[in-house]
């Protein structure tokens, strides 16, 4: 009994990956509205890098990930520059996607980000970063 219920849900799931998949997670929604991508170039200082990680993996990603709204979040690494200069100065880059800027601003408004994101901030060396809004078509 229990190997079935297993199958049941394991179907179930990945019939669910695949039609997200098939739709795409940037698909505009209903009333035209496409969703946004924040860009954050950081500086993280390399003493506090494995902090920033931790930060981020156990408790901001989670956080974000059950505000209405959310699509998906990313801490990416600079790992060579190929063409054109990199930000100065800059090792890490946190992309944030959500349906909307609104919903996005009402998880910025919360309680939770507001006890989280000092704690990143804490590990860069420079609080002033680039904030870049995109629009996903």
């Amino acid at each position: 009994m229990k190997r079935r219920s297993c199958l049941k849900i394991l179907l179930a799931t990945t019939g669910m990956v695949a039609t997200r998949a098939a739709n795409g997670p940037v698909a505009a929604a209903a009333d035209g509205q496409h969703p946004i991508e924040l860009h954050l170039d950081l500086a993280v200082d390399p003493v506090k890098e494995a902090e920033m990680l931790r930060v981020f993996e156990k408790e901001f990603k989670p956080a974000a990930s059950r505000q209405p709204g959310f699509i998906a979040i990313k801490m990416l690494k600079l790992r060579d520059t190929l063409r054109g200069p990199a930000p100065a100065g800059c090792n890490y880059q946190f992309v944030l996607t959500f349906t909307s800027e609104e919903l996005r601003q009402k998880w910025v408004a919360t309680p939770t980000h507001k006890a989280i994101w000092p704690k990143i901030e804490a590990t860069l060396t420079s609080p002033n970063f680039s904030r870049l809004l995109y629009e996903v078509y």
